[in-house]
């Protein structure tokens, strides 16, 4: 195996470990129908007041059918709604229903109990140097995606 395809494989796996950890809490909170391609587009929503559907997909680096497909199924679900822009009729902005501001309060603390125990694991030096690592290189490859 080459580095690429070792960094790929590494990303991935602690993609979903972390991912999870996360679902776990979330379902000791009662959050029982999630899955994990859900979880960086409801972090998305819980830090960004009312995204459109284009600035979740482009941040999350999610094709347009996925992003519609999975909005669709988190507002069927229950967690979103979309609101008509004030500004744009033509444009709508993704929000937390009332069930869905509930998650977020748990997703927020589920996040927070995850870096707790992985923390712990490595040491609040380590998972600083492991941050600033992976910042720089997502920089970087942000580059060389179109």
């Amino acid at each position: 195996m080459n580095v690429v395809s070792e960094i790929g494989f590494f990303l991935k796996q602690l993609y979903r470990i972390y991912s999870n950890l996360i679902l776990e809490k979330l379902e000791a909170r009662g959050f029982t129908d999630l899955r994990p391609s859900f979880l960086e587009i409801l972090v998305y929503v819980s830090e960004h007041d009312g995204p459109t559907m284009s600035q979740i997909g482009k941040a999350c680096l999610l094709k347009k059918q996925t992003m519609t497909s999975h909005t669709k199924e988190l507002i069927k679900r229950g967690y979103l709604k979309k609101v008509e822009s004030e500004k744009d009729k033509r444009e709508q902005r993704i929000y937390f229903t009332e069930l869905g501001e509930r998650f977020r309060l748990s997703l927020l603390e589920s996040i927070s109990d995850t870096e707790q125990i992985v923390t712990s694991q490595l040491g609040a030096v380590e998972m600083l140097r492991i941050k600033e690592t992976l910042e720089n290189f997502y920089n970087k490859a942000l580059k060389l995606y179109p």
